[in-house]
């Protein structure tokens, strides 16, 4: 008859306990399957989960197996402590996937593809600083459940209760810009200053919140470039949020022409321009004579985009139409510097370059830039 406290035995009921898991793993994959069918593409995003469950079973398993057919008692206290550890380390990792898991499945209920996502990228945001506080709850648990099954560390934690409080004083002037940082993190999360995806000017770099942390936020530059910031720089620092009520944009575009310029042609040919292309969204425009100085006139020229990528190209774009409109068009309103001589007697040439603006006076020429 076989002996189960022998090293035969314990072989045995390792591999018995094992066979159990993988028909017990077969089972519940199965049933997952099953239940999965109905929404395609679920059970691909169990896989990491899948993974750690299977390990932590195999542990429970194999740790009974060993308990039962040890066959030198004496190791027993080592060995039970080795496996109760590793079961903990297992056991969190696998809460951790189960975490990581339901923060995936609830951020992509909110796509930030669309036109309006500002609530889209306020939950995003939210949930990516809620999944990484759960996971450090997660971790600092399963650290704290490891080191109390080591004798003495109940009395230990016992005895260092008495000094936590100057203990928590001195590390907490320690790691005062940290813990600072850790706080303005959660402030930016909950209090909608910034997303992730909104469009910002900071340290005069324009660009976009890529990455929001407990610590830092990573801002993608236009040219690609990564500029990574404290968070207490936002909640300090004055910057621009060009897309935190919308992504819709009013822009302009000016331009400094002489005064000769026939206003209601550029506000027809800017008018024509926008018609034509799918970066206007028909929300406004106009054309305004802003400034009058210096011998010339600043014409600015209103328009509207649906985000700040579209609103950049359209303004491009006007400007070089506007541009060439005027170059062809309206030759004589293009920017001039005018002279004038006093005393100097008018010719017919200064006359006709100067359209009559002092030439009456005989005192006014015209020289070009």
């Amino acid at each position: 008859m076989l002996d189960w406290t022998s090293w035969t035995g314990l072989g045995i009921a390792v591999a018995i306990a094992l066979g159990i898991v993988v028909v017990l793993v077969a089972v519940m994959a199965l049933i997952v399957r099953v239940v999965a069918r109905r929404r395609p593409g679920v059970y691909a995003t169990l896989g990491s989960l899948r993974r750690r469950v299977r390990i932590l079973l195999a542990l429970i398993a194999v740790w009974i197996a060993v308990a039962l057919t040890l066959p030198e008692p004496e190791w027993r206290p080592v060995v039970d402590q080795i496996f109760l550890i590793a079961t903990l380390a297992a056991g969190g990792w696998a809460v951790a996937a189960i975490v990581t898991l339901l923060f995936a499945r609830a951020t992509r209920r909110y796509d930030i593809s669309v036109a309006d996502n500002r609530v889209a990228r306020r939950m995003r945001t939210q949930l990516l600083i809620l999944k990484r506080l759960a996971l450090v709850v997660v971790g600092i648990v399963t650290i704290g459940a490891i080191l109390l099954t080591f004798p003495g560390a109940q009395a230990v934690g016992t005895s260092l209760l008495a000094s936590a409080g100057l203990a928590s004083v001195v590390a907490g002037l320690a790691a005062q810009s940290t813990l600072a940082n850790v706080f303005a993190g959660m402030q930016l999360a909950f209090s909608d200053a910034i997303r992730v995806d909104d469009v910002v000017v900071v340290e005069g770099e324009f660009g976009r919140i890529e990455e929001i942390t407990l610590t830092y936020v990573v801002v993608r530059v236009w040219d690609q470039r990564r500029l990574v910031l404290p968070s207490t720089y936002f909640t300090t620092t004055p910057f621009q949020n060009w897309t935190r009520t919308t992504a819709d944009l009013l822009g302009t575009v000016s331009l400094d022409l002489d005064w000769r310029v026939p206003i209601e042609d550029v506000r027809a040919e800017l008018d024509r321009v926008l018609a034509e292309t799918p970066l206007f969204n028909g929300a406004a425009s106009n054309v305004q004579v802003t400034d009058a100085t210096g011998g010339l006139v600043r014409v600015r020229l209103l328009m509207s985009a649906s985000n700040s990528s579209d609103m950049w190209d359209l303004q491009v774009l006007v400007r070089e139409r506007i541009v060439d409109f005027v170059r062809r068009e309206h030759a004589q309103a293009l920017p001039v510097q005018r002279v004038e001589i006093a005393g100097a007697p008018a010719t017919a040439a200064s006359e006709d370059s100067a359209g009559g603006a002092g030439g009456a006076d005989g005192e006014a020429g015209r020289v070009s830039p």
